[in-house]
């Protein structure tokens, strides 16, 4: 019994086959004029046909004509169906004239017509097949699910609208398009015609009366989304959007299957970030690459992106089994990267440490692993310097004994004038950083990226507001003023691997984090996105500072200077560097107050050393660009 494929092929065989005879047939009466000479007569007999029809059909399945449906043709198959028409066309006039079928010769006219003919047969009869296919059934000529009117005319749009229309399932009819392009207007997508502009929306709404805004823009900075929303949101309508180009996976995928609500992550995002693809393959591509804290929010999103790139292999290192087994699945199982060793190990354990570098010999290690949550690390110190301070000293040391190439320190905006346990941690890993990559027998080039909150990491205000919505309140904020630097997860990791292309020796990196956001604004944008009002349906109440908490983060602290690098979100921290004998005996001290469990001396002592840090005389002086770097 033949399968479908088979015998839809066999049927497409013969439509053809039907279509050759009658081009060729039309060719001589359209050439003649019904005053075809007798002597012609010969090439319209059954048996000439035939010939002609099995010469042309052979160079059609030649040229893949039967390898795809007819319902999914498209550009690509039309000139496809040129070639093949052109070539068959081509070969029955070698044959005819090599092999001589008949005393008369047949006229130049007549192969002219018939490739003509022919073309238009064969492209007709497709094009023809899939309108038919993709015809609204009967008592669904007006719509089929939600009708939905669509933000965007540009490539994203098109294939969104091309999908609608071709997916019954998506449940989405597109009644029109709006783009702020003047020269689309009135243009028509798949036969959806452009409107307006998105200052005709709110118009366009109450003439058109959609059932959903669908923002087709995966380039839209996030105040054009949130300016869409809230004209949606006036009216009553749901609004969804493509992801932004950092979220989207290139390749052949269904943009209209990606279509979800808008979230908060869309109207703070800014202009997408644009990453030197060629400097980052050049280091990470065929090398072996090691994570630690592969199983966080910026780590397992490492994994990802490096894994992209085509590295030869990324050793993840991660203490929580859990984490680590979820991001090797990840990779492996959904992404089809294969070259992944998951390691559960401590980074604050030398002797483990050592075992892996020795085993894997690691030519990058990005170290993120830390403990970040400030209130957390307030009430456990001791964990907070073992962790942060001494476990990013133990990885440095295993690099540098292995002659690791790079070595990149995910850092954060509290180690600048860090008042807290945990940024005066992290501080300390900062100077680590710059004290080993300015030792000139270490061949490892030490980078440290410091940035501030990403949007959606395990842990952070933007989770737990979901979470109280989802409860319906209240949303708690610690005070009306309070703000903070946000980016979200995949565009601050971009930037991090970016960094470890451009970085010099024990430099030190800020990323452009743009406007620090109020975080009560954050609260009521996520109360509105979930379709409620802010105080009315859901509270917000005010519950102060935690211990440890500044109303505003900065990203540059005193006394430094930043200076623009080579790229343009990514901006290169100079300040006068730390005594290194000083720095290692500090560094000595506290691992000993750490292992006697003295806590109120590891306090003491880690902040003597952030507020009187002892450095080499004086190489830089701050200027009046250190403001403007706190702003920006």
């Amino acid at each position: 019994m033949r399968s479908p494929l088979t015998r839809h092929r066999l049927w497409q065989v013969a439509v053809d086959g039907a279509i050759v005879a009658v081009a060729w047939w039309l060719a001589w009466h359209l050439r003649f004029d019904r005053r075809q000479p007798g002597y012609y007569n010969r090439y319209l007999d059954w048996d000439i046909v035939l010939l002609v029809v099995g010469l042309k059909l052979p160079v059609f399945v030649f040229s893949g004509f039967y390898n795809r449906w007819w319902r999914y043709v498209s550009t690509r198959d039309m000139w496809s169906a040129l070639r093949g028409v052109g070539l068959s066309t081509l070969f029955v006039y070698l044959v005819f004239t090599v092999f001589t079928v008949h005393k008369a010769a047949v006229p130049r006219g007549v192969w002219f017509i018939d490739l003509l003919l022919c073309l238009a047969f064969v492209a007709g009869v497709r094009l023809l097949a899939r309108t038919l296919i993709e015809r609204p059934r009967p008592g669904r000529i007006i719509a089929r699910g939600k009708e939905a009117l669509v933000v965007g005319a540009g490539d994203a749009a098109q294939r969104v609208v091309k999908e609608m229309l071709r997916n019954p399932q998506l449940g989405y009819t597109p009644i029109g398009l709006v783009d702020d392009d003047p020269r689309k207007r009135n243009l028509r997508l798949h036969g959806i015609r452009v409107l307006g502009t998105i200052a005709d929306l709110q118009h366009l709404i109450h003439d058109r009366r959609p059932d959903e805004v669908l923002i087709a823009i995966p380039s839209a900075p996030g105040g054009l989304r949130e300016r869409i929303v809230e004209i949606a949101r006036a009216e009553g309508l749901d609004v969804k959007t493509l992801p932004s180009l950092t979220e989207l996976v290139a390749g052949d995928v269904t943009l209209a299957a990606q279509l979800r609500p808008v979230e908060v992550e869309d109207v703070l995002g800014r202009e997408p970030v644009e990453v030197d693809l060629e400097s980052i393959a050049e280091y990470l591509r065929d090398e072996t690459v090691l994570v630690t804290g592969a199983g966080g929010s910026i780590g397992s999103e490492l994994c990802r992106q490096i894994a992209r790139i085509g590295p030869a292999r990324i050793i993840l290192v991660d203490h929580a089994e859990p984490a680590l087994f979820e991001i090797e699945r990840e990779l492996v199982d959904e992404r089809g990267f294969h070259a992944a060793a998951a390691v559960v190990a401590d980074v604050k354990n030398t002797v483990k440490m050592r075992q892996v570098f020795d085993k894997y010999r690691p030519g990058v290690v990005f170290h993120a692993a830390a403990y970040k949550h400030v209130a957390m690390m307030e009430a456990n110190p001791l964990e907070a310097v073992r962790n942060n301070t001494l476990g990013t000293r133990a990885v440095a040391e295993v690099a540098v004994e292995f002659a690791a190439k790079r070595f990149v320190l995910v850092s954060t905006d509290k180690a600048a004038n860090p008042k807290t346990v945990m940024g005066q941690s992290k501080a300390l890993c900062e100077w680590i950083v710059e004290t080993y990559g300015h030792r000139a027998d270490v061949a490892t080039r030490f980078v440290a990226v410091r940035f501030g909150n990403v949007l959606g990491s395990s842990g952070s205000v933007i989770p737990i507001f979901r979470k109280q919505i989802a409860r319906g309140g209240p949303l708690t904020v610690t005070h009306p003023e309070m703000t903070r630097y946000f980016m979200t997860i995949p565009e601050a990791v971009q930037l991090v691997v970016q960094a470890g292309a451009i970085g010099g020796r024990g430099q030190v990196y800020v990323l452009d984090m743009g406007e620090p956001v109020r975080i009560v604004d954050l609260a009521e944008k996520m109360i509105q996105l979930s379709g409620k009002e802010p105080g009315r349906d859901i509270a917000i109440e005010f519950i102060g500072p935690k211990p440890g908490e500044k109303l505003h983060e900065v990203l540059v602290g005193d006394g430094e200077v930043v200076t623009p690098s080579t790229h343009d979100a990514i901006m290169q921290l100079t300040r006068p560097p730390i005594d290194a004998a000083w720095l290692e005996s500090g560094l000595h001290e506290l691992e000993r107050l750490v292992d006697a469990g003295d806590t109120l001396e590891v306090v003491a002592l880690l902040s003597r050393m952030v507020r009187e840090p002892q450095r080499v005389a004086a190489a830089v002086t701050p200027a009046a660009g250190t403001e403007h770097a706190r702003r920006s």
